[in-house]
């Protein structure tokens, strides 16, 4: 355990370099041929319900286009909010992340960026956000909602995500993921599994995050691989189900 995490943070310092390097103009491009590919994608078309990261000003695919065409495609959007646990568990993280909706266009352009510059939710909307286990606000880490519980198939609403789409700091041939280091995207992913709500996961990689065939990005037990990743040239990897 100590030892892939100390690999993991090997690697992570590796790719900022590359990644502090890249041209604005050259991230823009990439994020273009991704984004295209996942809207064309039958699991983003056919979704009702996804999750979508917020992108750094830098260093990783921009998802602007992906929340836009969904939002008027009338999905429902939910997007990553983090925090510290009021009464963590033993054994439990600290701090933890729920997937918040997302209500239109002007809500998203009202969202703040945080100390990475990433948009997000004011604090006083958060208690009436709903959260993609079933609930509304924060769930500090419990099931608010059983599968079926609602349904809702006709009208888009209910519990879990159809499809979730992930960033990372590299990724590899065999659909690995190495994320920033918090555990935040595995330990949502292991709360699915528990309810059986796991989403169709997605990865975004720039053409430099992805690793060389005969590298691969350390991995223990509780990280969970990729069901696809679209790279910033526009190509589409799929697993092998």
């Amino acid at each position: 355990m100590a030892a892939t995490t100390a690999l993991k943070k090997e690697l992570r310092k590796k790719i900022k370099v590359v990644l502090s390097g890249l041209p604005e103009a050259t991230i823009a491009t990439q994020s273009s041929n991704a984004v295209k590919t996942l809207l064309s994608m039958p699991e983003y078309t056919t979704a009702k319900r996804i999750s979508v990261y917020l992108s750094m000003p830098s260093g990783e695919i921009s998802t602007s286009g992906i929340v836009r065409d969904a939002l008027e495609q009338g999905k429902r959007v939910f997007i990553p909010y983090t925090y510290k646990l009021a009464a963590p568990e033993e054994g439990s993280p600290k701090s933890i992340m729920d997937m918040l909706e997302l209500c239109s266009m002007s809500d998203f352009e009202s969202l703040k960026p945080d100390n990475w510059g990433i948009p997000t939710p004011h604090s006083y909307s958060i208690s009436s956000r709903a959260n993609s286990f079933g609930g509304v606000g924060l769930t500090e880490g419990t099931k608010t909602a059983a599968p079926g519980e609602d349904s809702g198939k006709e009208t888009g609403t209910g519990t879990g995500l159809d499809l979730i789409i992930m960033p990372g700091m590299a990724f590899d041939s065999e659909f690995g993921r190495l994320g920033h280091g918090k555990g935040f995207y595995d330990y949502f992913l292991q709360r699915c599994h528990q309810c059986s709500q796991m989403p169709f996961r997605v990865g975004l990689s720039l053409n430099e995050q992805l690793l060389p065939p005969n590298e691969s990005v350390p991995m223990d037990s509780s990280d969970f691989r990729l069901d696809a990743l679209i790279l910033g040239n526009g190509q589409l990897r799929r697993a092998k189900t």
